[in-house]
């Protein structure tokens, strides 16, 4: 089966992102294309978190939602959050209402704020842990790979919650650490140019 479909201008896109529409914009503009800042890169691992054992399709849908509830995912504001917050967020209806990803986003933050002590930033971070080219799997082919799970030990180590493998490597794919769109897609080509001109942080 092709890995690719037409969109609605003829031209080959991912499979995945023709199975509902608002899809289309997300794979056209976000996914894949490199991230550097800090703010965007603490909101994509934590809604990450949220869609374990959930679809992508349902946190995309209540995105908006999930950054006003966490305050933009400015993660020096959400380390301030307390149990009020997480009754707070409990009772909000426009995200989703697990106690135990709610709590995660607040300790996460936390700890994201020890990073930027001792990295400098979590750009910086987790730049340091771009695959190499010999590592990289045929696209869409792969749900781990050998840096998820080094990258998710290691954040585990640091006390990051909700940060399994396959979590991890989504989150690889979708800040651009990986240009994992299928061969043929039309997008593939403008995210192999944004990371040619793309400068790692730290570097």
């Amino acid at each position: 089966m092709s890995q690719t479909l037409p969109g609605p201008d003829g031209q080959p896109r991912c499979r995945w992102c023709a199975t509902t529409p608002e899809f289309l914009p997300y794979h056209d503009r976000e996914w894949g294309f490199p991230v550097s800042d800090d703010q965007r890169l603490f909101e994509k691992l934590s809604l990450e978190g949220f869609q374990s054992g959930l679809s992508w399709r349902t946190i995309l849908a209540k995105r908006e939602n999930f950054r006003a509830a966490f305050r933009g995912f400015d993660f020096d504001r959400v380390a301030r959050f307390n149990e009020r917050d997480v009754e707070r967020l409990l009772a909000d209806e426009g995200i989703v209402r697990h106690r135990g990803k709610i709590e995660a986003v607040i300790h996460n933050a936390r700890c994201a704020q020890e990073m930027v002590k001792t990295e400098g930033s979590l750009a910086a971070y987790f730049w340091r842990h771009e695959p190499g080219a010999s590592e990289l799997a045929p696209p869409q082919s792969a749900s781990t790979s050998p840096t998820s799970i080094a990258l998710s030990r290691d954040l585990k180590q640091r006390g990051w919650k909700f940060v399994g493998p396959t979590t991890v490597y989504a989150f690889l794919q979708a800040m651009g650490l990986i240009n994992d769109h299928a061969e043929g897609c039309v997008v593939r080509a403008e995210v192999d140019r944004a990371r040619r001109a793309f400068r790692r942080p730290g570097r």
